[in-house]
C-alpha cells in the first residue's frame, strides 16, 4: 500500500484462506438429489496489515508492545488501524472488480480473534508472531458497537421488522453508510453520503425527534459541493460529522413498534 505513485510504502497486506478442504468437483452442471445434508466447511480469512517501516531493534518493538499493553485504548486504536488500511484494499478490489457485492468494509469487532504483535516479516505474514497481544473478546465485541442497542435489543428489531410490525426506514441505511464513511476519514464520501441521508431522516422521521436538525442543511450542503473537487476544509468535515451524530440520535428517538 502506498499513498502515491511515487509515494513510499506505507504497509504490506498478507491475505490467506485457512480451515475448510476443497469441494468435491460434480460431475455434470445438472442438481443432484440429496437425502441428509451435511454442514458445508466454512473457510476463514486471516488479514495481517505489516507496517512497512521495520522498528530499529527488538528492544523498540518490546516496549511499544509492553506500551500497548498497559495502554488498552492504544491497543484499540492499533487494531482500527489495521482495519483501516484492509478497508482500503477492500474498497479498490470492489471498485476494480465492478462487484457491487462484494465487501466493502470490515470491522475488528466482527473478527473472529484479533491481535497485534511484531515478528519477522515473513513470519508474521503466516501469523507467527514474536511476540503479541490479543485483545480480550469483551473488548472485541465492544469495537462493534450498535447505535439503537440502548432503546431496543438489535434482536427485537430485527424480529420487529421482518415480522411487519416495525418499519426499515431508507434513511437508516443512508445514515450507517454515512458513519461508516465518517469513521474511515473519507471526507469526500462522508459529505456526500450526509447530504442524501439528511433529506432522507427529514423525510422519514417526525421533526419533533430533533427540531433543529434541519438547520444542518446548509453546512452538509456546502461541504457536499465542496467535495466534488475535493477534501471538504475541516471546519465542514466536523460539521458533517456533527450531522450524521444528530441523525443517528433521531433515529434513536424514534418509538418502537409497541410505543
Amino acid at each position: 500500500m502506498r499513498g502515491g505513485p511515487d509515494g513510499a510504502p506505507q504497509s504490506v497486506i498478507a491475505l490467506k484462506t485457512l480451515g475448510a478442504p476443497k469441494r468435491r468437483v460434480l460431475a455434470g452442471n445438472r442438481p443432484r438429489k440429496v437425502a441428509e445434508v451435511e454442514p458445508e466447511p466454512v473457510p476463514t480469512s486471516r488479514a495481517t496489515v505489516i507496517a512497512a517501516e521495520p522498528f530499529a531493534s527488538e528492544l523498540e518493538a518490546e516496549a511499544w508492545l509492553a506500551a500497548l499493553k498497559r495502554d488498552r485504548d492504544a491497543l484499540v486504536a492499533e487494531a482500527r488501524l489495521g482495519a483501516a488500511e484492509l478497508n482500503r484494499m477492500l474498497r479498490a478490489h470492489r471498485a476494480a472488480a465492478a462487484d457491487p457485492w462484494a465487501a466493502v468494509e470490515v470491522s475488528p469487532g466482527h473478527a473472529l480473534v484479533v491481535r497485534v504483535g511484531y515478528g519477522v516479516g515473513d513470519l508474521v505474514a503466516e501469523g507467527r508472531f514474536d511476540d503479541a497481544l490479543e485483545l480480550p473478546r469483551t473488548e472485541v465485541g465492544a469495537l462493534a458497537h450498535g447505535r439503537r442497542g440502548d432503546v431496543m435489543a438489535p434482536g427485537e428489531r430485527l424480529a420487529a421488522i421482518l415480522s411487519g410490525r416495525d418499519e426499515l426506514l431508507a434513511c437508516e441505511e443512508l445514515v450507517l453508510r454515512a458513519r461508516a464513511d465518517v469513521e474511515a476519514h473519507r471526507p469526500r464520501e462522508a459529505a456526500l453520503q450526509a447530504r442524501i441521508a439528511l433529506e432522507a431522516v427529514l423525510a422519514d422521521l417526525p421533526a419533533e425527534l430533533d427540531p433543529e436538525l434541519s438547520a444542518c442543511r446548509a453546512e452538509v450542503g456546502d461541504a457536499a459541493n465542496a467535495a466534488l473537487d475535493g477534501n471538504p476544509p475541516e471546519h465542514l468535515q466536523h460539521a458533517v460529522a456533527h450531522a450524521v451524530e444528530r441523525m443517528e440520535r433521531a433515529l434513536r428517538r424514534r418509538p418502537g413498534p409497541s410505543e
